[in-house]
């Protein structure tokens, strides 16, 4: 029988929204046990929000970021790859004028460094099969219906 994995958060807030809409504190905090660390977030600005803080839309565009980034990992180390650098650029639209407003797309785009090793160097389609690999294998992609585009760069490390 296959595991079934739960996870858990813990949000609190307080404050008054007895003032009205543009008054409240939209700054609250977010656990995620066992991790110790909280983390203090905010609305997006244009919603009221502390523009020094993180908001949920950011969160869902990290945790797809990070999830395409493990994925790759993963696909790459069972292909023998020899990846040292990974970093993405990430972006997310959510356009107020299509109802009900959502994110409706999520742009990674990672630069990924490989080792410049003394076997063959897989070519740019191998490179790209394995990130359309590791986007199928991406948990958090699969629970979205937000369109999520990987347009990956690869490039070598140079040999020391």
């Amino acid at each position: 029988m296959a595991a079934t994995h739960t996870y858990r958060s813990s949000l609190t807030w307080s404050g008054s929204t007895g003032a009205g809409y543009d008054a409240y504190d939209r700054a609250h905090r977010l656990a995620t046990p066992p991790a110790g660390a909280d983390l203090v977030l905010s609305s997006d600005p244009a919603f009221g929000g502390d523009p020094a803080l993180a908001n949920p839309e950011q969160l869902l565009l990290a945790a797809a970021s990070s999830c395409q980034l493990l994925s790759f990992l993963a696909v790459a180390a069972r292909a023998r790859l020899d990846v040292v650098a990974y970093a993405d650029e990430a972006s997310a639209l959510m356009p107020e004028d299509d109802l009900p407003v959502r994110l409706t797309r999520i742009d990674l785009r990672p630069a990924v460094v490989l080792a410049d090793t003394e076997r063959a160097r897989p070519d740019e389609e191998r490179l790209l099969h394995l990130t359309e690999v590791a986007h199928r294998e991406c948990f958090i992609a699969n629970s979205l219906r937000t369109e999520v585009v990987v347009a990956p760069t690869f490039s070598w490390a140079s040999r020391a």
